[in-house]
């Protein structure tokens, strides 16, 4: 009986431990970092790949990419990164020789600590909690 109760015990450690751990906070990658999760942090960077590689690609050619496959080795973009699915993202993107947009749609949605995000030739990372983000969103804060 008392091995049981004992059992029960380090068993609700145990779990109260591990939900406990889940629910910690998210630590700032870098100074201003605006991310508000691990998974935003995720889909922050991968948002700003693309627009280095987007700015080496217009150095090189003069014009923006218009496809993910073009920005393969441009910058660190890699192939794997042509993958539009990204964790608890969904890559949207549109490139022209003038421009380019890219849309970071929260799944399944969108909620405070899982903003949908987007970015174009203009720079700048804009957020939404409750919504797509798009060009007019305002500037991703933490």
């Amino acid at each position: 009986m008392n091995l049981r109760r004992t059992a029960y015990s380090v068993v609700t450690a145990l779990l109260l431990s591990v939900l406990l751990s889940a629910q910690e906070a998210y630590r700032p990658k870098f100074p201003g970092d605006p991310a508000r999760s691990e998974s935003e942090a995720a889909a922050l960077g991968y948002a700003r790949v693309l627009s280095g590689a987007e700015r080496a690609y217009k150095k090189r050619h003069g014009e923006y990419a218009s496809s993910l496959q073009s920005l393969v080795g441009q910058g660190s973009f890699t192939k794997r990164m042509t993958n539009t699915a990204r964790g608890d993202y969904k890559v949207r993107f549109k490139g022209t020789r003038e421009g380019f947009s890219l849309w970071m749609d929260a799944e399944p949605q969108p909620g405070p600590k899982h903003r949908s995000f987007f970015t174009d030739e203009r720079g700048g990372i804009r957020a939404e909690e409750d919504r797509a983000a798009g060009p007019e969103s305002p500037v991703a804060k933490p």
